[in-house]
């Protein structure tokens, strides 16, 4: 029976393997040269060794329910770690329609591929589509929560294709990206790397000199009272209980409207960033240690992610959903690069880098092909993703909230033609704003 102890040692095996991950990163070339983060190597021994696999580690059957739990926490620490940002000359428009289009384009075509080809073919979920863009566009998290709203609509495939997904996008994502940029070099389309092996060795090994050090954040408050980083992790686990509640107490007075607790969580963070702001207590939340303790969430979150996918599941629905992989892989590549072209007056190539692993990874794996391309960040690609990203953030959430919910009760092809329309309405704000390079 699972209990305290079976949750202690997951965490356990999944650190240990993590660990491993890490030396793997560390010691193996082929390794370092693909960039393959140590969580997602953590993951694939977590699936090869437990209970979906081999069998040989004593993982709990819970595995698959701790992604929703993590989920609510990053997307409740999201609020905290905001700031405002100056636009001092940037492309924050033209990178708004570009980043904006694409992401709706992407929903569009999981929808619409799912419901009026895929479905017609073979016995699928209504919801089947949407794994993709769910596994591509917000990798393993948004792959989670939208898995778990799935599965309290009664659908628990759609979990494992989502997360199948994420890990398929990753892995895409680092090994076309790299491509990519051998290609670019050798183009010279590259501002800032001339030659691709002239990365810097922390780069690929992941560890960082000592003169390249840098602080993980500022105590806030004295340890004799309560540690900083006890401090940021209450204020995250508060606002993730308050997303739950506002979840639970949703559900009660609208029983057939099941609102996801990682989006109640988001909205709770909001309230309580603005709570802080008015009451002068925002300065003693660290962002980079709640920015720090996220990512470490994040990366346990992949690798129990991966942990729980169910190899059985995967092959029943293996034809289908290679085809909506290969798909959505192939509208992104092409998108990208031609409209990073289109869009972008200077940097084009970095700018296509970052979204490329944004669309198809992580905003963690953009940010990671962005630093071998440009290490001291001179392209500002991420100072105009961040304007650009307060108000994409909104729809993003609103998508991800509404989408379980309108393909189940059978307004799938409404939702995927809205953001088909969306994105094209996007574009046409950037041609009549001239946009378009």
């Amino acid at each position: 029976m699972f209990g305290p102890w079976g949750l202690f040692v997951d965490i356990g095996i999944i650190s240990a393997l993590l660990l491993v991950g890490k030396w793997m990163r560390v010691k193996i070339k082929w390794i370092q040269k693909l960039f393959i983060p140590p969580s997602l190597l953590a993951g694939f021994m977590a699936l090869a060794l437990g209970e979906n696999g081999l069998g040989w580690i004593p993982l709990s059957n819970e595995v698959g329910t701790y992604a929703g739990i993590l989920i609510a926490l990053i997307f409740g620490s999201l609020p905290l770690t905001s700031q405002k940002a100056e636009n001092k000359g940037m492309d924050v428009g033209p990178m708004w329609a570009y980043s904006q289009a694409g992401f709706l384009f992407q929903w569009a075509l999981g929808g619409l591929l799912g419901l009026l080809v895929l479905n017609q073919l073979w016995p699928l979920s209504p919801g089947f589509g949407i794994t993709m863009p769910s596994g591509f566009c917000g990798g393993h998290g948004t792959a989670a929560a939208i898995g778990h709203a799935f599965e309290q609509l009664g659908y628990d495939e759609i979990l494992t294709l989502a997360m199948t997904a994420a890990t398929f996008g990753i892995v895409a994502s680092v090994i076309i990206g790299l491509i990519w940029i051998k290609w670019g070099t050798r183009k010279k389309y590259t501002a800032f790397l001339s030659d691709y092996d002239e990365l810097p060795e922390e780069l690929r090994t992941g560890l960082l000199p000592e003169e390249k050090r840098e602080s993980m954040g500022v105590n806030t408050c004295s340890s004799i009272s309560m540690d900083s980083m006890t401090f940021n992790l209450s204020i995250i686990c508060l606002i993730a209980l308050g997303g739950y509640g506002f979840s639970l107490l949703v559900t009660h007075y609208l029983p057939d409207f099941e609102l996801p607790v990682f989006s109640c969580a988001f909205v709770v963070g909001i309230l309580f960033k603005k709570l802080l702001d008015r009451t002068h207590v925002s300065h003693y939340v660290c962002r980079q240690t709640v920015g720090h303790i996220s990512g470490t969430l994040t990366d346990y979150l992949v690798a129990f992610g991966i942990a729980s996918i169910k190899i059985s599941v995967v092959l029943t629905y293996i034809v289908p959903l290679s085809i909506l992989l290969l798909s959505g892989l192939l509208m992104v590549c092409v998108y990208v690069f031609f409209m990073a072209k289109k869009m972008m007056k200077e940097c084009w190539f970095e700018k296509a880098l970052f979204t490329w692993g944004w669309y198809t990874g992580t905003m963690a794996m953009g940010i990671a092909l962005l630093r071998v391309v440009d290490p001291k960040m001179k392209s500002r690609s991420l100072d105009s993703y961040a304007l650009a990203y307060l108000f994409i953030a909104p729809v993003e959430i609103i998508l991800i909230s509404l989408a379980p919910w309108a393909f189940v009760n059978g307004y799938g092809l409404l939702f995927s033609i809205v953001c088909l329309l969306g994105g094209l309405g996007v574009m046409a704000v950037a041609y009549f704003k001239r946009w378009f390079v």
